[in-house]
């Protein structure tokens, strides 16, 4: 449909190939499903094969694109070199990387002053070294075309500190029960949007933008007393939902933004604004 309207063109995805990591996680799953809808051709990358499988043949018959799942350990190099070489392989020149994957630790929540060092190297491997082995891997092979667009998945906490304050009676039941932002993600977080400005610099008078998606509070099964606390220090009330993220990825994916390099979109409902 989007094909039909000038001012809507430069946001359709189709003919696009768009690769995902951490493609099965909470908002990995939403993206794959909106960027397929926008007619992208997805490949859905993490650690469980099954899974990614499962979830490209869901989004094929929900969108009648097909969307691939390929298995991919970030934190092990051979893994991320093997997986490169056959994407490429099977599909050419990838157009879009999108490094969304990130992990925790059984240790996560733990206080600084006894967080451990193995749970600290644990995430390094995949929030920072991951993003590092993809881009490398998928980046050069951009740069031997001459084209390509890599897009970096932050957080808030990746450029301003949290406030401690509301984790007090916070719970969530899919993390185990209290939550709080250790400083290993807020550390990870950070590097994601230095690296994005690195690659941005790098590799853009090679025809590759790079740029970063900071994503705000999303809701995803926090409690009534975190969702309060948080919501109150937004200037929009409330926190975000899922599908508000979907705007500024299909932008930054699109060739709506052919000309924006190196830059942090940040949707957060204003909370950086204060």
């Amino acid at each position: 449909m989007c094909e039909k309207y000038s001012s809507l063109e430069r946001f359709c995805l189709k003919n696009k190939i768009i690769i995902v990591t951490g493609g099965t996680g909470i908002l990995g799953k939403l993206y794959c499903e909106r960027l397929a809808q926008a007619g992208a051709t997805v490949i859905i990358s993490d650690l469980d094969d099954k899974k990614c499988d499962e979830l490209a043949e869901l989004i094929t018959t929900k969108t009648n694109v097909k969307a691939y799942g390929r298995k991919v350990d970030l934190s092990q190099e051979q893994s991320v070199i093997e997986w490169a070489a056959g994407l490429i392989n099977e599909f050419g020149a990838i157009d879009v990387l999108i490094n969304n994957a990130a992990t925790k630790s059984k240790n996560f929540f733990a206080p600084l002053e006894s967080f451990p060092l193995d749970d600290w190297n644990k995430i390094i491997s995949v929030n920072v070294t991951g993003i590092f082995l993809a881009s490398r891997e998928i980046g050069r092979n951009m740069s031997k075309t001459r084209k390509g667009n890599i897009i970096n998945i932050s957080s808030i906490y990746g450029i301003v500190g949290p406030d401690q304050r509301i984790y007090e009676g916070s719970w969530y039941e899919e993390m185990g029960g209290e939550i709080n932002t250790p400083l290993i993600y807020s550390a990870t977080k950070g590097a994601v949007v230095a690296m994005t400005k690195y690659m941005a610099t790098y590799w853009g008078n090679q025809g590759i933008r790079t740029n970063t998606l900071t994503p705000g509070g999303v809701s995803s099964g926090q409690n009534e007393i975190f969702d309060s606390k948080y919501s109150n220090k937004v200037p929009l009330g409330r926190m975000a939902n899922a599908d508000e993220m979907v705007g500024a990825l299909i932008f930054l994916a699109s060739d709506a933004s052919s000309y924006v390099n190196g830059q942090n979109i940040v949707v957060d409902g204003g909370w950086t604004a204060w």
